[in-house]
């Protein structure tokens, strides 16, 4: 199973996160498929950046992402652009004519 998670980077006491796509039974500093975006939570407002377009790639082929990146995410207003589409597939599945 893909999840989507953070990667520990930085040095001691000024740690930075990436936000990684990874297969979840490789460890927490393993290696990664894709590299979504980065998180710094160490400034008074922490900073972070995802790049949307991956982000629901995954999203949409099923990755899971871990509570962090999940509210990481919610901050962004990715999660609520994928639940719009995924509302959006289910009335188009809803609606087709079944042979």
């Amino acid at each position: 199973m893909v999840k989507l998670r953070l990667r520990r980077m930085g040095k001691n006491d000024q740690p930075f996160y990436r936000i990684v796509a990874v297969d979840s039974r490789v460890s927490r500093d393993g290696k990664y498929i894709e590299c979504v975006g980065w998180y710094d939570p160490k400034p008074v407002e922490s900073k972070f950046t995802v790049d949307t377009e991956l982000a629901l790639k995954w999203l949409n082929c099923g990755a899971q992402p871990s509570d962090t990146v999940r509210n990481l995410f919610r901050k962004a207003g990715i999660m609520q652009i994928w639940h719009e589409q995924k509302l959006t597939r289910q009335k188009q599945a809803e609606t087709e004519p079944k042979n």
